[in-house]
């Protein structure tokens, strides 16, 4: 008896030991990416927050821990941005917007130019997002950013440096929330 009970007590803390929690979303400490199931490891998450009411966990996922943005944002090695939502209801123009203002706010106008039709797909794929909705965003280097909702695969979007432009609205110069930028860089 006194075995098995040291053996669930050891589960309990194993299973702990592998996850995180922000804001009540629990998140893995390592996740396998489809298809070829590269194995990558909890860079680091937080909470964004828009006047003082949180809107989603978002979470990072790197195949080594790294704490400087401009290195993240240029190796080109498979990724995953886990965006968690919390927040009741969010309207699919607020989302819409919100990717338009951090895409526009990191890059250049030139950047931009060659950006927009590919932004413009990525935006169309989203609608409202309600608590408990799950958006992963996988960089398939060579193939693209595959965006998936609740765990079913919408579109990929293709380039490289679309990813590394999406990545920027999070880890650029100009982040949608410095707090979650330190964050998901693990600070």
């Amino acid at each position: 008896m006194i075995r098995m009970l040291s053996m669930v007590g050891l589960l309990v803390v194993t299973t702990m030991a592998s996850a995180v929690e922000v804001e009540g979303v629990v998140l893995p400490e390592r996740i396998e990416l489809p298809p070829d199931a590269a194995s990558l490891g909890l860079n680091g998450a937080g909470k964004r927050s828009k006047f003082f009411i949180s809107i989603y966990v978002g979470a990072l996922y790197l195949p080594t821990k790294r704490s400087d943005a401009k290195a993240i944002l240029e190796a080109i090695e498979p990724r995953r941005v886990a965006m968690h939502f919390v927040y009741d209801r969010v309207e699919a123009h607020k989302l819409r917007d919100a990717w338009e203002e951090g895409f526009v706010e990191n890059q250049s106008a030139k950047a931009m130019q060659s950006l927009r039709e590919r932004l413009e797909r990525f935006k169309a794929l989203f609608g409202d997002a309600v608590a408990g909705d799950v958006v992963w965003l996988d960089f398939a280097p060579g193939q693209g950013t595959r965006v998936s909702f609740n765990g079913t695969l919408s579109d990929t979007i293709p380039g490289d440096d679309f990813n590394r432009a999406l990545l920027a609205v999070w880890l650029g110069d100009e982040p949608a929330d410095n707090g979650l930028k330190r964050g998901m860089l693990g600070e």
